[in-house]
């Protein structure tokens, strides 16, 4: 059974960034295509960025687009989410999640993602 584990979030002031990691263990990481979501107080859950599993191909949320960046390590079984220019709006918990997918198709449908790590918190205040 796969396992995931976030880090890196924090407090940060606007503009500021930060690196979330998400270290995914119990199979190889180069089968799976990766899915940072995020949820904010009384809101959705929303998608945020998705990684391919060739790494090839990645999407962004039109919010997050330009300013942050996805990337994966698969020697290292762990994906990356580099945040930059952060807002306040960006405060959210940020979770990711595996899809057995090849490709990020439909990347922000939240049904097609099996397994989920806990979430870290990222919280963009001055």
């Amino acid at each position: 059974q796969l396992q995931l584990v976030e880090s890196g979030g924090g407090l940060v002031q606007p503009g500021g960034s930060l690196r979330l990691s998400c270290a995914v263990s119990g199979s190889p990481l180069n089968y799976y295509t990766i899915g940072w979501f995020r949820q904010a107080p009384g809101k959705e859950r929303e998608g945020v960025s998705c990684i391919a599993s060739s790494g090839f191909s990645t999407k962004y949320s039109d919010s997050v687009k330009g300013r942050l960046t996805i990337s994966r390590d698969n020697a290292k079984n762990t994906v990356y989410l580099q945040m930059n220019s952060l807002k306040p709006e960006d405060t959210a918990v940020y979770y990711c999640a595996v899809t057995g997918r090849s490709w990020c198709d439909s990347w922000n449908v939240r049904g097609q993602y099996a397994y989920w790590g806990q979430g870290t918190q990222v919280t963009v205040s001055s």
